[in-house]
Parts: structure tokens; C-alpha cells; sequence
């Protein structure tokens, strides 16, 4: 009865759930997944951070983890969900992701049924970020479209502007049907000017030849404090919270909380569009 009691109070609760992508890598997607989890963990929001990376997972290095089990133990019945979540020293949860998370849909229905439950689960969250790989494959486009929102990340270096138009086009013509909700977010600029001209160039091209609007979330500055945190294995926004950086992350959270969360659909229907189910 305990269990059946927390499954409901999980299905009637909307989660929020971000994924945050980009068109190639390098660009400090992880990075900003990881802060931006931390910043909602610092307002008060129940956040989980999965790792959506299947071929190059490293949200653990930046969190300074060994996770022993992840979602494949899941999905194997080897584990449950509540036993694979990693609680972390930032505030936060972590889930590793594994490279077999992309054929789930490939399981049986009594499979499927047994993962769903356990993805039910983590519906006491009040925020899911996912960071997913860099690029149009197929597990990125599957993370993308079943989201609540989507964070395209970029920088001001030119084949990042087009990676990043790159994987809008593919979403915008592929998963027209989804109704996929794109913010653009610019990082590592030198200034507000260059984030805003950036961001306005992109969703000018986008709006021109896709017909398509796309939001822009806002700027992320480069600064040496990034790159010590990482070698340091601690998110900047913990290391230095005064910098430019956490600053930036920490505004962007305040927009994003600003607009609200009535547009959350919740995991439940999050697993039925990641499975391609009506």
C-alpha cells in the first residue's frame, strides 16, 4: 500500500523535466547541466541530474562520484530506481546513464511496464535536468522530444553556431509533431552584447528558413574559474558563487522560475513520449 501511495502522489505531481543538448561537443553542455542543477537545488527545488550521455558519460567526474549501478541495472531488474540514486554533496541526485538505455523500447511489454514503475519513481522530484550527448543521434533526438523543455547550447564559435542551427533544423523537421520547446543558450562569451548579437543571429536563421521561434535563455561568461572547477571536480557555482559564471547560471534559473511550471507534463507522460507511445 506504501509503495502504491507514493507512485500516485508521483503521478499527480509535475515534475519539470530539461534536457539539455547541443550540436557538438565541447561546448560546456555538461557543465551548465551540473550548475544549473545546483542552482535549483539552492531554491529550494527537489532536483535529479541523469546523465543522458550514453557514449561519453562524465557528469560524475564533474560531481566527483563513482556510481556502481546505473539505469541498465534498472531496466535488467537488477536494481530499483531508489537504489541506483546517488545522493551527492551539492544538493543534488545523480543518476548514471548506461549505453543500453536507447534500446529500451526494444524490451517486452512486461519489461517496459517494470521500468515505467520505476521511472515513476523519481516523479517526487520537482526538477529532472538530462544531459544528453552532442548531436542528432537517435537517443539524443528520443531525450529531446519527450521533455518538458529543450536547452540548445552553444557558444560564439562559428561551427558551434551551426551544429547548434543543425540540431534545431533536425528537431524542428523530425519531431514537428512533438511540439519540442527550444531555448537557446549562448556560452563562454566575453560579453552581454556578444551573447544577445549570438542569440539573435541564430533565431533569425531559424525563423527565416525554418519558420520556427525559438527562445533565447540567456549568456553564460567565459571565465578561468570554469575550467579550475573541473579540475578541481567541483561545479563552479560551489567553488566560486560570486563569479561571473554562477552568476549568469543563477539568472537563467531565476527566468526559467519565473515563467513558471504549468507547461511540466511529469515523468509519466515524459517515459510515454521517450517510448514513442499514444
Amino acid at each position: 500500500m506504501e509503495d502504491q501511495a507514493r507512485e500516485l502522489k508521483s503521478l499527480v505531481h509535475k515534475t519539470k523535466i530539461i534536457a539539455i543538448t547541443s550540436g557538438k561537443g565541447g561546448v560546456g553542455k555538461t557543465n551548465l547541466a551540473v550548475n544549473m542543477a545546483i542552482a535549483y537545488a539552492q531554491h529550494g527545488k527537489k532536483v535529479i541530474l541523469i546523465d543522458g550521455d550514453l557514449g561519453m558519460a562524465n557528469v560524475n567526474v564533474l560531481l566527483n562520484v563513482v556510481p556502481q549501478y546505473n539505469l541498465m541495472h534498472v531496466i535488467n531488474k537488477q536494481k530499483t530506481m531508489q537504489e541506483i540514486i546517488l545522493d551527492t554533496e551539492f544538493g543534488i541526485k545523480f543518476i548514471a546513464g548506461a549505453n543500453g538505455f536507447s534500446k529500451i523500447a526494444s524490451l517486452s511489454v512486461d519489461e517496459l511496464n517494470y521500468f515505467a514503475r520505476q521511472f515513476a519513481e523519481l516523479g517526487n522530484a520537482d526538477i529532472i535536468i538530462i544531459d544528453t550527448g552532442a548531436g542528432i543521434a537517435a537517443n539524443v533526438l528520443q531525450f529531446v522530444a519527450a521533455a518538458d523543455e529543450a536547452y540548445v547550447v552553444t557558444t560564439p564559435e562559428p561551427t558551434a553556431i551551426t551544429d547548434a542551427y543543425g540540431i534545431i533544423k533536425v528537431v524542428t523537421t523530425e519531431l514537428q509533431d512533438r511540439n519540442v520547446n527550444i531555448k537557446l543558450l549562448v556560452n563562454r562569451v566575453h560579453s552581454a552584447a556578444e551573447g544577445k548579437r549570438i542569440s539573435e543571429h541564430i533565431i533569425n536563421i531559424i525563423g527565416q528558413f525554418l519558420n520556427y521561434k525559438v527562445e533565447y535563455l540567456g549568456f553564460v561568461y567565459d571565465d578561468p574559474v570554469v575550467q579550475a572547477s573541473v579540475i578541481r571536480q567541483k561545479p563552479f557555482i560551489i567553488v566560486n558563487p560570486t563569479s561571473k559564471p554562477a552568476q549568469c547560471v543563477n539568472h537563467i534559473v531565476d527566468r526559467i522560475e519565473k515563467t513558471g511550471t504549468a507547461n511540466s507534463e511529469g515523468v509519466a507522460n515524459f517515459l510515454k513520449k521517450f517510448l514513442k507511445r499514444k
